[in-house]
């Protein structure tokens, strides 16, 4: 039987332990991802053992990167795909995409944000996917502070697309958009001009780091903003170069002590660029996630 004493102290032991480590119920703590563009010579050989290589390591979501362009999953279909996927006990939370203003040889890509957006909606769907992320802005891109606005918009509209479908948009940073424009950040104007339902963000701890960015102070500014991160690491060199996680200079245990705040859903493990066999490096990541950060 439950006495009122036993009741305040175990609400006091609760309490203790959330203070303690404040991010306890902030995210799925099992859920470990990799954004597969790390593996991406690997993905390219032969998906199927790649992918078994990353679940027998112990991920158990990814994040994809190939759907520009090709409008397929890695060469696969949206149901191929997440049969491959569920084969090995993984599931694709989210995958990203480009925004499609930029031509390749002269046309538009398929499968992108202004092309053909609704079928890639409707494949994301299919293929399990809860998030869509717009993943880089190339040069032509950019341009000036009234070209965010009317990218803002365009995130929007695409944003909205995928509401009506169950996903929810993410806007996915590099270090560009902290190059002031008539002193504003690209990044504050995409926060501030799009609506704050239809359109979140995927932070990378990396290219935050780069551009002198505090995390923390973008969880407090826009609270619940940030459903997705990219755990990518810096190393401590004058080069700034991308290393495993837990092997750099970024305090991730700090950043998501404030995961709640910030709204993190998911994260997964990036690594642009390996010393070695990207497979090693994704090994040492998980290894110091698991024994630190989950």
């Amino acid at each position: 039987m439950t006495t009122r004493r036993s009741f305040i102290k175990t609400s006091a032991m609760l309490t203790a332990g959330l203070l303690a480590a404040p991010n306890l119920f902030a995210y799925d703590k099992k859920q470990i991802g990799l954004q597969l563009y790390t593996i991406r010579d690997a993905m390219a050989k032969d998906p199927a053992a790649a992918l078994a290589k990353v679940a027998k390591l112990g991920y158990n979501t990814v994040e994809g990167a190939t759907y520009t362009g090709t409008e397929l999953f890695y060469g696969m279909n949206a149901k191929g795909f997440a049969s491959l996927l569920a084969k090995e006990g993984l599931t694709m939370p989210s995958a990203h995409y480009r925004l499609g203003e930029e031509q390749v040889n002269g046309a538009s890509q398929i499968g992108t944000i202004l092309n053909d957006w609704k079928r890639a909606v409707d494949d994301a769907a299919a293929v399990g996917a809860k998030y869509m992320v717009c993943a880089y802005l190339s040069q032509s891109e950019r341009g000036d502070a009234e070209h965010y606005k009317k990218v803002a918009g365009l995130l929007d509209v695409a944003g909205q697309t995928c509401k009506n479908s169950g996903i929810q948009l993410c806007y996915h940073n590099h270090d560009f958009e902290f190059i002031q424009d008539n002193g504003q950040y690209p990044y504050e104007i995409l926060l501030t001009t799009t609506d704050a339902d239809n359109v979140k963000m995927e932070m990378d701890l990396y290219w935050m780091t780069k551009a002198g960015q505090d995390p923390i102070a973008f969880f407090n500014k826009y609270p619940g903003r940030f459903p997705l991160l990219h755990m990518k690491d810096m190393d401590s060199t004058p080069e700034k170069k991308f290393t495993e996680v837990g092997n750099g200079i970024i305090d991730f245990k700090k950043i998501l002590a404030q995961s709640k705040k910030a709204g993190v859903k998911y994260f997964f493990v990036e690594q642009d660029i390996c010393p070695g066999d990207p497979f090693d490096s994704i090994a040492k990541s998980i290894s110091y996630i698991k024994k630190n950060l989950v």
